[in-house]
C-alpha cells in the first residue's frame, strides 16, 4: 500500500556511506517525512481505523528518557499496524496547564505562557528526533484558548446538567499566601511555597458530581485494562453495602455507617472525625482545650497521612452515645484515622473485630467486646493481641446469638434491625465528587459571573473562550493575579445586565485531559469541542502510558466520556478499547531518576552519540516493556553494534568468514519464523523480543552471506523482508537501506511481508544425543523418523560415536521431539 505523498526516493546514484553513519541519514529522513506529510492521518484513506495514543506529557521543557520509553514501543506498533494496512491515527499534544508553569512565572518574572509555549517548541523537535510518526498536523495545547474554551463549554453544560454545583467543602488552606492549596502543592503538612503548616478550612468550592456515575465506573466490561488498574480504580470508588444505624447523642441523633451490623451488640464507643460538625457541641468544657488543640493539628494533615499505619491518636470528647439496643453509655472520642470524606464521619467502634479499633482500645484502655467466635473456636480472652476479622458465630448478642457472622448473616440482621427500626440497608462509595477548583492562575478560568442580585451566573456561549488576561503580575504571596486584576474581573450580568464580578478560580488540569482525545479527531473544528461526525473513530484503540495515572486521570475521563455519551455527544461509555501501561526506567543504581540523586540520563546526548535508531532499539531491548529496569550504559553498545551489522548486511558486497551450509529452505524458515514471531510479538507489545528476534535472524543472514543461499530468490526474498521487519523499530536506517534497494516510494508505507507458512514450518527437529545421560552432539532428523532411523543418525554422529567406542550398548531410549539416550557400559 503506498500513498500520493510519499516521500520521493533518493537518487541510488549518489555515494554510499562505507560505514553506517546514522547522523547523516536521521535528519534527512525526518525532514523528508515531515516535508512530505508521510505521517499525516487521511479518515478517508483506504484501511480499517486503528486509534494509537500515548499519554500526552507536560511542557516541562526537556524530554527525558522515559518520554522516550513511553513512546518509541507504541511508535513501532503503530508503524508495524499500518504496513499491515490499517489506517492509523497516532497523535500528539501537550498537557499545558498547571502548577509548574505558574511556579516558574514567579521564580523568573515571565508569564506562564511565554515558558510554556518555548518548552513546547523544544520538546516537539525532540520528539521529531526519535523519527516517531506522529501526525503533528494535530497537534495542540490544552493551555490554547481554542482548546479551554471547549472546557468551558463542557463545564457550563454540566452545570445544566445538575453536574456541577458550589458548596462548602474542606480544603488546604496556607494562611500565609492566604489562598487554597491542592493535594500536590502541600508537602508533609506544608505549604510547598513558603514552607508555611497547612491548615484545613471549610470554603465554598466547584465540585464535580462524579458520585452520580459511582456504580457505572465499576462496571469494566467496555474496556480491556490491565487487572491492576481495575483494582486501584475498585478501591478509590470503594462501594461498601452495610446499613446506617443510629445512636442518640447530647448533640441529638447520630447516625453511622458500618459494613458489619452483625457487630452492632460489639460497639463500645464512637469515634468522630475532627472535622465532625458535632465534635464542638458534643465537647464538655473539661475537655474542650485538649479537643480543640487535637483538632487544629489534625487539621495539617493530609487524609493519606491520616490513614497511614502507625499508633492511633485520639481525644475523649466527654460525652456519651446511648446504644440503640441495650442502652449502654459509649464513650465519644474524636480521632484522625476517621475521615469526614467517607460515611458519616463516624463510626461505632467494634474493636473485638476491627484492627483499627482495636489498637485504638488497647491505647487509651477502652472495652474490647467479643460478639463473632470462630467456628468451634475459643472466646477471646482479655490478654487477645489482635482483632478477629473472619467470619464465625454470633455470639454475645442476644436475639442474634447462633446466626453465622459475616456475609451470609448480615442481611438477616439487617432485615430484623430495619423492622425495629434501629438500621436502614445502605449501600456506600468512599468515592467523592471531584473538588476541581483551584486558585490558581495558570488553568482554564471558571466561565461564572457573581451578580449581587442574581447570584453565580454562567458566562453565555457566545462570550466563550473566557480568555486568561496576559499582562498578569504574581505576587510574593502567591495568590492568583486574577484576583487582583480588576479590569478582568468586571463583567455583566447576563439576567440583568448590572456590574457582576468574574469567578477567580481555574479548572482543575485533570479536566484538560479528561476529553483531549476527542479533540485530535478535529483539532481545527469550531462548532463543538469536535467534530460529530469523527465519532465512530473512538473508542482509542490502544492507550498507553504510566500506571501512576491509573487512578485520577483515567477515572476521570472514564467518567467524562460517560456524561458526553448521555449528552448525545457520543455513542461510545468508554474512551479506551484497550489501555497498556509501561513500567519505569530506573537510573543505573536502580533507583528512580533524579537530578538530586545524579543519575538522570539525558536522551539528547544519547542521539548526538548513538543516533535515534540505536536509542529507539535499547529502549525496545532493555527490559519487559510492561516492567521496565535499570539503566545500563554498556548495554546501549549491543544495538549500535548490531545496527552496524545490518549496515554492512546491505551494503557490505564481500563477504568474510568461513563458509556456511545454510540451505534456500533453511533460509526461507529463518525469515518466515522470525517474521511470525514477530506478529506475535507486536500483538502482544512484547517489544524486548520482537528485538531480540531481529538480532538472531541478523545473524543468520550474516552466514548465509556465506553459504550457498547467496544469491538465490531465497536471499533475495529475505533481505526485501528484513528490511520491512526493520521498519518499524529503526526507521531511518529502514528507509536509507529501502531506497538503496532502489525501491519506491517509502518503507513505511509499504506492505508488510505477507507470512508463508508452509516455510516458517519445518518438517525436521534438532534434537541432542546423550551417551549415558551427557549430552555428546546433536541431531537433525524428520519429525516422522522410525526409531531406528533416529537412533542410526545419532550413532553416526562423530562425537557420539567417539564417546561409544570400545563400549556395549545397554540401552537406547528415543522419545521422538524430545531425547536420544544412548546408554553404554
Amino acid at each position: 500500500m503506498t500513498q500520493m505523498n510519499d516521500p520521493q526516493p533518493i537518487n541510488i546514484a549518489e555515494p554510499r556511506m562505507e560505514r553506517y553513519n546514522p547522523h547523516a541519514i536521521e535528519k534527512k529522513w525526518q525532514d523528508t517525512w515531515e516535508a512530505s506529510g508521510l505521517y499525516r492521518f487521511d479518515e478517508n484513506a483506504p484501511g480499517e481505523k486503528f486509534y494509537a495514543l500515548t499519554m500526552f506529557p507536560y511542557p516541562s521543557g526537556n524530554l527525558h528518557i522515559g518520554h522516550w520509553y513511553a513512546n518509541v514501543a507504541p511508535d513501532a506498533r503503530a508503524r508495524w499496524l499500518r504496513m499491515r494496512g490499517y489506517n492509523v491515527l497516532f497523535p500528539m499534544g501537550f498537557d499545558a496547564f498547571g502548577l509548574p508553569a505558574e511556579n516558574a512565572a514567579i521564580k523568573n518574572r515571565t508569564n506562564p505562557a511565554t515558558w510554556t509555549y518555548a518548552n513546547i517548541e523544544r520538546m516537539t523537535g525532540q520528539f521529531q528526533a526519535m523519527g516517531t510518526m506522529i501526525d503533528w498536523s494535530r497537534q495542540f495545547a490544552t493551555c490554547d484558548p481554542e482548546y479551554y474554551r471547549w472546557n468551558q463549554w463542557f463545564f457550563i453544560e454540566f452545570y445544566k446538567r445538575g453536574l456541577v454545583y458550589k458548596k462548602g467543602g474542606l480544603v488546604n488552606w496556607c494562611p500565609k499566601d492566604q489562598t487554597v492549596l491542592a493535594n500536590e502543592q502541600v508537602v508533609n503538612g506544608h505549604c510547598e511555597r513558603c514552607g508555611t503548616a497547612v491548615e484545613k478550612r471549610n470554603l465554598s468550592q466547584w465540585y464535580m458530581k462524579i458520585t452520580d456515575y459511582a456504580e457505572e465506573l465499576l462496571d469494566f466490561s467496555g474496556a480491556d485494562m490491565p487487572e491492576k488498574v481495575k483494582l486501584m480504580q475498585t478501591n478509590w470508588i470503594g462501594k461498601s453495602v452495610g446499613a446506617e444505624v443510629t445512636f442518640d447523642t447530647p448533640a441529638g441523633p447520630e447516625t453511622v455507617f458500618t459494613t458489619r451490623p452483625d457487630t452492632l451488640m460489639g460497639a463500645t464507643f464512637m469515634v468522630l472525625a475532627p472535622e465532625h460538625a458535632k465534635v464542638a457541641e458534643l465537647t464538655t468544657d473539661e475537655q474542650r482545650a485538649e479537643v480543640e488543640a487535637y483538632v487544629a493539628a489534625a487539621g495539617r494533615k493530609t487524609d493519606v497521612e491520616r490513614q497511614q499505619e502507625g499508633e492511633k491518636t485520639g481525644v475523649f470528647t466527654g460525652s456519651f452515645a446511648t446504644h440503640p439496643i441495650t442502652g449502654h453509655q459509649l464513650p465519644i472520642w474524636v480521632a484522625d484515622y476517621v475521615l469526614v470524606t467517607y460515611g458519616t464521619g463516624s463510626i461505632m467502634a467494634v474493636p473485638a473485630h476491627d484492627e483499627r479499633d482495636f489498637a485504638f482500645a488497647r491505647r487509651f484502655g477502652l472495652d474490647i467486646t467479643e460478639v463473632i467466635r470462630p467456628e468451634g473456636g475459643e472466646p477471646m480472652t482479655p490478654d487477645a493481641q489482635e482483632a478477629y476479622t473472619g467470619e464465625g458465630v454470633i455470639v454475645n448478642s442476644g436475639e442474634f446469638d447462633g446466626l453465622s457472622g459475616g456475609k451470609a448473616s448480615i442481611a438477616a440482621v439487617i432485615e430484623k434491625l430495619e423492622a425495629r427500626g434501629i438500621a436502614t440497608a445502605k449501600t456506600t462509595y468512599r468515592l467523592r465528587d471531584w473538588l476541581f477548583a483551584r486558585q490558581r492562575y495558570w488553568g482554564t478560568p471558571i466561565p461564572f459571573v457573581h451578580c449581587p442580585e442574581h447570584g453565580a451566573q454562567p458566562v453565555p456561549e457566545d462570550q466563550l473562550p473566557v480568555r486568561l488576561p496576559e499582562n498578569v503580575e504574581f505576587t510574593p504571596t502567591g495568590q492568583s493575579p486574577l484576583k487582583l486584576d480588576r479590569e478582568w474581573m468586571a463583567a455583566t450580568c447576563p439576567v440583568c445586565g448590572g456590574p457582576a464580578e468574574r469567578d477567580t478560580d481555574t479548572m482543575d488540569t485533570f479536566v484538560d485531559s479528561s476529553w483531549y482525545m476527542y479533540r485530535y479527531l478535529s483539532p481545527d473544528y469550531h462548532e463543538g469541542p469536535f467534530d460529530p461526525a469523527k465519532d465512530p473513530m473512538m473508542p482509542v484503540d490502544l492507550y498507553t502510558g504510566g500506571i501512576e495515572h491509573a487512578i485520577l486521570h483515567l477515572l476521570y475521563s472514564r467518567f467524562w466520556v460517560k456524561v458526553m455519551r448521555d449528552m448525545g455527544l457520543t455513542k461510545h461509555s468508554e474512551p479506551f478499547a484497550k489501555l497498556r501501561n509501561q513500567g519505569m526506567i530506573l537510573g543505573e543504581d536502580g533507583e528512580k531518576m533524579s537530578k538530586s540523586r545524579g543519575n538522570v540520563v539525558d536522551p539528547d546526548d544519547l542521539v548526538r552519540e548513538y543516533g535515534a535508531d540505536t536509542v529507539r532499539t535499547y529502549l525496545m531491548f532493555i527490559a519487559p516493556w510492561e516492567l521496565g529496569g535499570p539503566w545500563d550504559p554498556q548495554g546501549i553498545n549491543g544495538p549500535a553494534k548490531w545496527l552496524s551489522r545490518v549496515w554492512n548486511l546491505y551494503f557490505e558486497d564481500k563477504p568474510t568468514g568461513p563458509a556456511e551450509t545454510i540451505s534456500e529452505a533453511d533460509l526461507r524458515y529463518a525469515v518466515h519464523s522470525t517474521l511470525k514471531k514477530i506478529d506475535g510479538d507486536f500483538e502482544r507489545l512484547s517489544f524486548n523480543t520482537i528485538v531480540a528476534a531481529l538480532m538472531e535472524l541478523t545473524n543468520t543472514l550474516v552466514k548465509a552471506k556465506r553459504a550457498p543461499a547467496f544469491g538465490t530468490p531465497a536471499w533475495d526474498e529475505a533481505l526485501d523482508i528484513f528490511v520491512r521487519l526493520l521498519a518499524p523499530v529503526v526507521p531511518h536506517i529502514a528507509e536509507e537501506i529501502w531506497t538503496g534497494r532502489g525501491q519506491d516510494g517509502s518503507v513505511h508505507t509499504a506492505a508488510w511481508p505477507a507470512l508463508d507458512e508452509a516455510a516458517a514450518t519445518r518438517d525436521t527437529v534438532t534434537m541432542g544425543v546423550q551417551v549415558s545421560g551427557k549430552v555428546r552432539g546433536q541431531v537433525t532428523i524428520s519429525k516422522s523418523a522410525t526409531q531406528e532411523e533416529a537412533l542410526s543418525a545419532a550413532r553416526a554422529v562423530p562425537d557420539v560415536a567417539r564417546f561409544m567406542e570400545g563400549k556395549e550398548i545397554f540401552k537406547e531410549i528415543y522419545v521422538p521431539g524430545r531425547i536420544i539416550n544412548i546408554v553404554v557400559r
